[in-house]
């Protein structure tokens, strides 16, 4: 996967994450704040991250898009948008593209 990135910020300050086995359950949905949406993330174990809509139109975040439907489709059992790469590659891109 190469993607090219013009600066790298620290994703903490960019990029919130919660863990898919949080405490409250069915009520994660209010976690998104405005703005916002969740994706799973994960070779193996998947991580929930909630991202800006703004992402969106970024061809690299697109590119993410494209490979997750490939190779899940529309109906996936995370029952979530679910993003096909590691954690590390996404925090990068994810970094990037919010510095940019």
């Amino acid at each position: 996967m190469g993607f090219g990135f013009p600066r790298v910020v620290s994703s903490k300050k960019l990029l919130q994450r919660s863990l898919s086995n949080s405490r409250k359950g069915a009520s994660m949905a209010v976690d998104v704040p405005k703005g916002h949406f969740a994706v799973y993330v994960g070779e193996n174990e998947k991580k929930r991250f909630v991202v800006s809509v703004s992402l969106l139109s970024q061809s690299s975040f697109q590119d993410l898009l494209i490979q997750a439907e490939d190779e899940y489709g529309f109906d996936h059992p995370m029952g979530g948008l679910t993003i096909p790469c590691s954690e590390d590659t996404f925090i990068d891109l994810i970094s990037s593209l919010n510095a940019s």
